[in-house]
């Protein structure tokens, strides 16, 4: 059940603008290049363009089906693939692994969109390899983090506990402030923790 609305500052809207502009360019840019080595004469050139052109567009896709769930759910039923569904293209194929078991996917459509922000900022703070693996402790979704490196920076932290004010934020941790603002309307509160070998996201009661 849902705690209260949220309305997101302007800054924040911005901020979540350009980050996902960022995300997105780097295949749309890639998909370009690759159109252009289509007319080359060589062969070779040719097949690594159309490879380039399916890649970054299969890329692109996946980024844009989960990024459509993460910040543009509004409630209700969920429309096309499973949030398990979308988690998994999105991570298919790289270097972090990701378990979303059937206790999370049988969560409320809000407890997963909530899942798969937290699989984005905890991706974001692991190194080039590592493994994520969703979970659910009293009622509420957790995400655990295994991997070298030191987890999330005291900015994302803030951000995620919603401590850090809008003028703070930048286009790396509003995603952390985006997931805190939707764990608030779910009544709860996130934290950062320490673990065997990586972290976790803890979803405590709270929000306000």
């Amino acid at each position: 059940m849902r705690a209260m609305a949220t309305t997101l500052d302007m800054r924040v809207c911005e901020l979540l603008v350009a980050r996902l502009c960022h995300d997105f360019a780097g295949p749309i840019a890639a998909i370009g290049n690759g159109a252009e080595l289509l007319d080359d004469e060589d062969p070779e050139f040719v097949r690594q363009a159309a490879t380039l052109i399916g890649d970054s567009a299969g890329t692109a896709a996946k980024r844009l089906q989960l990024f459509r769930f993460v910040y543009g759910f509004s409630g209700g039923a969920i429309a096309g693939p499973q949030p398990h569904a979308l988690a998994s293209e999105y991570f298919a194929g790289g270097n972090i692994a990701c378990d979303y078991p059937d206790p999370v996917r049988q969560l409320a459509p809000d407890w997963q969109r909530l899942a798969c922000n937290l699989l984005l900022v905890a991706a974001e703070a692991l190194p080039p390899r590592g493994r994520l693996a969703l979970g659910t402790e009293a009622g509420a979704v957790v995400v655990a983090a295994v991997g070298d490196g030191e987890g999330p920076s005291a900015q994302i932290a803030d951000a995620l506990a919603l401590s850090a004010p809008a003028a703070a934020l930048t286009s790396r941790s509003v995603g952390a402030y985006f997931a805190g603002l939707l764990a608030a309307t779910l009544g709860r509160r996130l934290r950062v923790a320490a673990s065997p070998g990586g972290f976790k996201i803890l979803c405590e009661t709270g929000g306000s």
